[in-house]
């Protein structure tokens, strides 16, 4: 808290508008994570001879995983809007990862490519803000 303002510092709109689309992402998921959970992915599982048992189980695990994630990323978005120094270290750590991965893959010149390289630097720059 400063004297100027007591409420604590102000969060930078770029911060929040990212935080507000990565919570809705995580939403997201952990909404696909419980269709995944419900059975949704057993439609249609008789077509292609799968065997019932196992696709169950496949899709449990994978509704698990997905729910978790959606819960990590929701978490992350929580972290952002409060402005934590946690959030926005994991934050860097991830963009850093799919830098490196369009880096890797030799796709440098993309959208991905370079909103992800825009965020790195924003986020970088708005760091004084994160406690």
């Amino acid at each position: 808290m400063s004297a100027n303002n007591p409420t604590g510092p102000s969060r930078p709109l770029g911060v929040a508008i990212l935080a507000v689309l990565i919570g809705l992402f995580g939403l997201l998921w952990i909404v696909i994570g419980l269709f995944l959970l419900g059975g949704a992915s057993l439609h249609g599982y008789e077509a292609y001879g799968a065997n019932p048992a196992i696709f169950h189980q496949t899709g449990l695990v994978a509704g698990v995983i997905v729910l978790l994630l959606g819960l990590i990323v929701l978490g992350l978005a929580l972290g952002l809007w409060h402005l934590r120094m946690w959030a926005l270290a994991l934050t860097l750590i991830v963009l850093i990862v799919v830098l490196a991965s369009y880096v890797i893959a030799g796709n440098i010149v993309s959208l991905g490519f370079a909103i992800s390289l825009i965020l790195l630097i924003y986020l970088a720059a708005v760091h004084q803000h994160f406690r």
